[in-house]
């Protein structure tokens, strides 16, 4: 199937993500040398406002972090998840970033798992998104749509790696979007329990 096109807007990507962090010297270790990403850009904001620094993360994309000397601490559980996934809730708050996943080849997972955790990053196992009633699988299989592994950057930031293991079709948008007056409905089921 063709990729559906913006009729609307040129948009070719993701020019940058900007994020928070608290030590922009261990953000820039963790991103040029553990992850590989060139470092890009660096920019001293005015007036002792903190610091802008930029990051390659391929096709042209951008992942920026801000640095503000007077910015609150981190609020695990309500603007980043306070777990991993599958090792507890990962509910954020509305307006929050729950994680940011980079596109990978699938094949490469098992040893990017490993070479992180050569690095001393904690990295769940390979995790296959499917469309069985559990949603996950131990395999990939015919319903299996992106394979993942997810670790933490030293701010608390939910990273993932994931690989495309199938063209998405007309078939993959079969839901209907909830609105704010479903939450009782999707509270009562217990749902949201886990996630």
């Amino acid at each position: 199937m063709e990729r559906r096109k913006n009729k609307e807007f040129e948009l070719r990507g993701v020019n940058h993500l900007a994020l928070v962090c608290k030590d922009m010297a261990r953000t820039v270790d963790f991103y040029s040398q553990t992850l590989g990403m060139p470092l890009t850009k660096t920019i001293e904001l005015p007036n002792g406002m903190g610091q802008h620094f930029f990051f390659d993360i391929g096709n042209k994309d951008s992942l920026a972090f801000f640095w503000f000397p007077e910015a609150p601490e981190a609020a695990p559980g309500i603007a980043s998840p306070k777990n991993n996934v599958g090792q507890g809730a990962i509910t954020t708050a509305h307006g929050s970033m729950n994680h940011v996943a980079f596109d990978v080849p699938a094949e490469k997972l098992p040893e990017y798992r490993d070479r992180l955790r050569a690095r001393g990053v904690e990295v769940t196992e390979i995790i296959h998104h499917d469309d069985t009633p559990r949603q996950v699988g131990p395999t990939v299989n015919d319903s299996t749509f992106v394979s993942s592994i997810y670790f933490f950057d030293p701010d608390g930031i939910l990273l993932e790696f994931a690989g495309w293991t199938r063209e998405l079709g007309e078939g993959d948008v079969r839901h209907q979007a909830a609105t704010a007056a479903d939450k009782e409905r999707y509270m009562a089921t217990g749902a949201h329990v886990g996630r």
